[in-house]
């Protein structure tokens, strides 16, 4: 029973994991790279939890539209995507090896996936497969995707001088607008707005995959590569 619902909680992980890191095709990020962006974005969890449930106490309705939104928006969004931006910020914003656009895709993914791990092994684990086949489709997608976004400004900002600021303001505030309105379609128990779930998602997966070809495409070493230069743990031959 534990190993079933440890394995429906981190396979969605480690999938998402080894599809990022093959997408970055032309210069792999160090392996030991990946594991401190996983390790910062489970090490998050704690504080997300404290200020999260300090949030709570602020607002004292718990049902009804202001308690969707603010607890999707203030409480969710901001507080979940405001520390992993912190983390990145502070972890990857000046290391060596955030050498080209794409690298800043891949630590915020890992990032959101390590923070996504803990979380999903914390709701599977009192809700069980229902609920880990679920988030598994939904939830561990939707970090990825807001990581996507984060990452993919990130590496605008990296490599920008004129729309720097521009570029690290939205690094920040679309993955936090994309969360919030995630959640709150999801916390509104609104069958209007939750109509809207699917398009919605749609257009995140969309728009995620759209960036990654984007700064895929763009990458300072697409010129020099060559197949055989491809190797790493999660790398396919």
């Amino acid at each position: 029973m534990f190993n079933n619902l440890l394995f429906v909680s981190l396979a969605p992980v480690i999938i998402i994991a080894f599809y990022i890191y093959n997408r970055d095709k032309y210069e792999k990020e160090p392996f030991p790279i990946l594991l401190k962006a996983l390790l910062a974005g489970v090490l998050i969890v704690l504080p997300v939890v404290i200020v999260e449930r300090l949030l709570m106490i602020f607002y004292q309705e718990r049902e009804g539209i202001g308690y969707a939104l603010y607890n999707a928006f203030v409480v969710a969004g901001l507080t979940e995507e405001g520390m992993k931006f912190l983390a990145f910020y502070l972890v990857f914003w000046k290391n060596k090896n955030f050498n080209e656009k794409f690298d800043g895709i891949v630590y915020a993914v890992f990032i959101a996936l390590g923070f996504a791990a803990i979380e999903n092994l914390l709701y599977v684990f009192r809700g069980g497969y229902g609920v880990g086949l679920i988030r598994a489709v939904t939830a561990i997608p939707a970090h990825a995707l807001f990581g996507i976004v984060m990452g993919y400004y990130f590496g605008l900002a990296r490599f920008s001088t004129s729309h720097r600021t521009f570029y690290l303001s939205l690094a920040f505030l679309l993955p936090f607008v994309f969360h919030g309105i995630y959640d709150f379609i999801l916390m509104s128990n609104s069958k209007i707005l939750l109509t809207l779930f699917i398009p919605v998602f749609f257009y995140f997966v969309v728009s995620g995959f759209k960036k990654m070809e984007r700064l895929s495409d763009d990458s300072a070493f697409k010129d020099s590569y060559s197949p055989d230069d491809e190797s790493g743990p999660f790398s396919i031959d």
